[in-house]
C-alpha cells in the first residue's frame, strides 16, 4: 500500500522504522507537528519524526491544523491507501479522515477499550495494572472508539516508570502496526467494534495530579512516582519549595513514621505514608540537578520536626 504516516515524538520512530523497513509499503510522505521552541534559546526544532524522515528522504508535511486546506489538497495529491497514525497529537477532521481509501490506523499503547486518551501507559501504571499492551484501530470521530485489528500484550514490572513502559511498548507495536498494515493490504485482516464494557478514560497528566500525597499508601505514592516519571514528573514540597522525587521504594517493614515525616539515616531517607514508609532512591531541587537523596539531605540538614508536603 501506498501509505502516509502521521506521528510526532520520539515514540513514535520505531513505527516508522518498522513500515520503512517492511519492504511491502511505500512510506510516500510523513505528516507531523510543526517545528516547535526548545531548549534554553527557544528555537524551533523539528520533530522526532521529521528528522528521521528527512534522513530517510521522506516528504514532510506539518500543517498548522489537519483541516488546513493545503495539506488536505497535498494528502489528495497522495492519494495514500492508509495512514497509520502514533502519537501525532492533533484532532483529525472528517474531511481527512475520509481521504485514505482504508482509512487512519492508530497506533495506542493500551489494551482498548481501556484507558482511551492521551496518557494510557501513565494511567496504567498508576492504577496498579499488572498487564497492559498496544492495539491498533480505525480511527473514528470519537475518542479512540474505532474498531480494533490487532493487540499485543505487555507485562507491568513492579519497577517499572512510564518512559520504561513506553519504550517497550513502541517497539513492540511498530511491529504490530507494521503486520496491521500487511493484514489489511491482504484483504486478511478486520477490524472489529470494541466491546461496550471496560472502557476507561486516560486524561492528560497534569502537574498536580503528579503531586505526592504522603497520606495515601505506600504502593500508591510508589505508583505515582513511576507513572509520572519522566514526565510531568511526580513532586513533593520541602521548605516551601518543590522537590521533584524521581525514584522511591517502598518499604514495608517500618510502619513508625508518620505521613511525611523523615527519619535520615546514613546513607537513607525514609519518609511515612498513609501505610508504610517509602524509601526516597533519587530527588532533585529546584534548580538543581537530580542526585542521590541521601545526598540531597546531607546537604539540606533536615531537622527533626520537617515534613514533605506540609
Amino acid at each position: 500500500m501506498k501509505l502516509v504516516f502521521a506521528g510526532t515524538p520520539e515514540v513514535a520512530v520505531p513505527a516508522l522504522d518498522a513500515l520503512i523497513a517492511s519492504g511491502r509499503h511505500e512510506v510516500a510522505a510523513v505528516v507531523t507537528r510543526p517545528d516547535a521552541p526548545a531548549g534554553r534559546g527557544r528555537r524551533l526544532v523539528a520533530s522526532p519524526v521529521a528528522e528521521r524522515a528527512e534522513e530517510a528522504g521522506i516528504e514532510v508535511l506539518k500543517p498548522v491544523r489537519p483541516g488546513d486546506p493545503e495539506f488536505l489538497e497535498r494528502l489528495k495529491e497522495i492519494a495514500p491507501d492508509c495512514c497509520p497514525v502514533v502519537a501525532y497529537g492533533a484532532l483529525l477532521p472528517r474531511v481527512a479522515l475520509d481521504i485514505p481509501t482504508h482509512g487512519w490506523v492508530n497506533l495506542h499503547f493500551s489494551l482498548l477499550p481501556a484507558w482511551r486518551g492521551a496518557a494510557p501507559v501513565q494511567h496504567s501504571i498508576m492504577a496498579g495494572d499488572e498487564i497492559t499492551g498496544a492495539s491498533t484501530f480505525l480511527i473514528e470521530e470519537g475518542l479512540d472508539s474505532g474498531p480494533v485489528y490487532g493487540t499485543v500484550t505487555e507485562e507491568i514490572r513492579a519497577t517499572d516508570t512510564s518512559g520504561d513502559l513506553l519504550t517497550r511498548l513502541a517497539f513492540a507495536g511498530a511491529g504490530l502496526l507494521a503486520a496491521t498494515m500487511d493484514g489489511i493490504a491482504d484483504g486478511t485482516l478486520k477490524a472489529v467494534p470494541q466491546p461496550a464494557d471496560g472502557i476507561t478514560v486516560a486524561p492528560k497528566i497534569t502537574v498536580e495530579d503528579a503531586r505526592v500525597d504522603w497520606a495515601t499508601p505506600a504502593l500508591r505514592v510508589d505508583r505515582v512516582v513511576r507513572g509520572c516519571t519522566p514526565a510531568p514528573g511526580a513532586w513533593t514540597t520541602f521548605r516551601g519549595e518543590r522537590l521533584k522525587l524521581i525514584q522511591v521504594t517502598p518499604v514495608p517493614e517500618r510502619t513508625d513514621l508518620a505521613p511525611g515525616r523523615m527519619a535520615i539515616g546514613k546513607n537513607s531517607v525514609h519518609v511515612g505514608t498513609g501505610s508504610y514508609a517509602v524509601e526516597l532512591l533519587w530527588v532533585q531541587a529546584q534548580g538543581k540537578k537530580p542526585m542521590r537523596a541521601a545526598d540531597w539531605a546531607r546537604g539540606v540538614r533536615i531537622a527533626d520536626s520537617e515534613t514533605l508536603g506540609s
